[in-house]
């Protein structure tokens, strides 16, 4: 069952927010978009947090009451859904592919890891289920294209998508909290101590003899490449 508001029991209906015009249909043509209300909400997004983005300061940003504002954007979830795929238009989905599928699907992965740094509050937008939106369309279709060398069935090849953007966005998520807790050293420096001192309680071999290892240099882009060659280079692309 479908509300007025354009959301159902499961959600927003993707066909009505996709398929539907993008502004109200009678009276007077408004001076804004939805294009324009969702740009300013992304751009409230990234100056503040997903937490800042409430109707009232999207209506502000654009010059319009709030009220009006429903006609385009009927709740939170429904602007989050356009947010989303306002972003994902950044992504290149014209460049040519190289024919190899794992170094086309790294390539992807990458994009993705640099389209959730400029925007660092799509990790938890992206962790509920979104629509698909035109331009996530567009770049699960060049991801598909990546993976056409592969043979796999159709289910196969949308589960290695999933898995993977699923991978890229807990990452990143985690990437965003390691920065933020840098610039808590006291913290960082507590949290040292603690497992120095774990180690050393003799329940916790295995960990001290890992914490003993020399560390490896912080370096967030290779510590991601390396991860996501672990993904990729392990699946398997057996039809």
């Amino acid at each position: 069952m479908t509300r007025r508001d354009g959301t159902g029991a499961t959600g927003v209906d993707p066909q009505q927010l996709w398929l539907s015009p993008g502004r109200p249909g009678r009276g007077r043509k408004p001076t804004f978009s939805r294009e324009a209300i969702t740009a300013a909400a992304v751009a409230l997004a990234d100056a503040e947090g997903l937490e800042a983005v409430t109707m009232r300061k999207v209506a502000s940003e654009v010059g319009a009451g709030v009220m009006s504002l429903y006609s385009y954007a009927p709740d939170k979830e429904t602007l989050l859904e356009l947010m989303v795929d306002h972003v994902s238009g950044e992504l290149p989905v014209t460049d040519p592919l190289t024919g190899d599928w794992r170094t086309d699907l790294k390539a992807i992965g990458h994009l993705q890891r640099a389209l959730m740094l400029r925007h660092p509050w799509l990790p938890a937008a992206l962790s509920t289920r979104r629509t698909l939106g035109p331009h996530t369309l567009a770049f699960l279709e060049r991801a598909l294209a990546a993976l056409r060398p592969t043979r796999l069935d159709g289910t196969t090849k949308l589960e290695i998508f999933s898995q993977l953007t699923g991978f890229v966005t807990g990452h990143v998520g985690h990437e965003i909290a390691q920065s933020a807790a840098a610039d808590q050293p006291d913290r960082a420096a507590a949290e040292a101590r603690y497992l120095a001192a774990v180690a050393a309680d003799g329940h916790h071999p295995e960990l001290a003899e890992v914490l003993s290892a020399p560390g490896r240099p912080l370096d967030p882009e290779a510590t991601f490449t390396r991860f996501l060659d672990r993904l990729v280079d392990g699946l398997d692309a057996s039809p």
